[in-house]
Parts: structure tokens; C-alpha cells; sequence
């Protein structure tokens, strides 16, 4: 749908690195050649959690799910793929905290935090197919909202 160059300081926590480059697919287009992935619950900024599917062998992080659309959509880290070259960022976000010594290319569409639309950043297909899995998206929030409990 969509691949973000993450700069937030999570992902360079998480990564070890200075951004992650994750491409947005949508969990049932996603598929292992072999074997399983293991999940680890992480926390995140938006209290949510999110969800890191890992290799289970060498503990190389595969996906993650956030908590913005839970198992729906898998955040796949580009690095894992066969063909990475393929997927080079369509969007940097979060570059507010971005490694200063990173120079962007001028052309990059970067944000200083996350964006509210996809259009005019995302592909056309993307913006088509997020289209389609947003009602889905929606009544998954929903549920997860009616979940908590709130203290009184």
C-alpha cells in the first residue's frame, strides 16, 4: 500500500538504527515462504502496544502490527524481503526526531510527525486498497474501544 521510512525515536530504539523502512500490506496478502513467526508485545508511545513478529530462529523482526489497526494491516520491515530494492520510501515520517547527521533527499515527502491523508503521499492502488479495508479497520477500533475498562 505504502512504504514509511519511520524516524520516531521507538523505531530507532527498537532497531538499533536510524529509522526503520516498514511496507504497509494488509495482513492476508502477507505470507511466510516457510515456517512460523513469533510474536513479542512491545510497548509504544500510544499505550497500545504493538505486536512484533519475529523470526523464531534468529529473532530477526519480520512485521509488526499497531495498534492503530491491530492484526489487519502488517508493518513489514523492507529489509526482510527477497527484492528490498524494490521498495524504497514513498513518505519519512516523524523526522522531528530524526538523526541530524541524516540528510533526506530534497525531493522526499517528509513530515515532522505522522500526516492526516494519504492521498497525494501514497500510491494510487494503496490509497484505493486502504479504502476498502477502512470499515474493517473501524469496527476493530470500535471493539477494542468497548474492551477497556475505566477506572472510576
Amino acid at each position: 500500500m505504502v512504504v514509511h521510512a519511520c524516524h520516531c525515536r521507538w523505531c530507532q530504539r527498537e532497531t538499533g538504527s536510524a529509522f526503520v523502512i516498514n511496507g504497509m500490506w494488509e495482513r492476508p496478502r502477507l505470507r511466510l515462504l516457510a515456517g512460523r513467526s513469533e510474536a513479542v508485545l512491545t510497548p509504544s508511545e500510544s499505550g497500545f502496544g504493538h505486536s512484533i513478529h519475529r523470526c523464531p530462529s534468529c529473532k530477526v523482526a519480520l512485521w509488526s502490527h499497531y495498534g492503530g489497526a491491530g492484526p489487519l494491516l502488517a508493518f513489514v520491515r523492507v529489509g526482510t524481503l527477497d527484492e528490498p530494492d524494490r521498495c524504497p520510501p514513498d513518505v519519512h515520517i516523524f523526522t522531528a526526531s530524526k538523526q541530524p547527521w541524516l540528510t533526506l533527499p530534497p525531493e522526499a515527502k517528509s513530515f515532522a510527525a505522522y500526516y492526516d491523508s494519504p492521498e497525494g503521499l501514497w500510491p494510487a492502488q494503496g490509497v484505493a486498497r486502504r479504502a476498502a479495508l477502512r470499515p474493517a479497520i473501524e469496527a476493530w477500533q470500535a471493539e477494542r474501544q468497548a474492551m477497556q475498562v475505566i477506572d472510576p
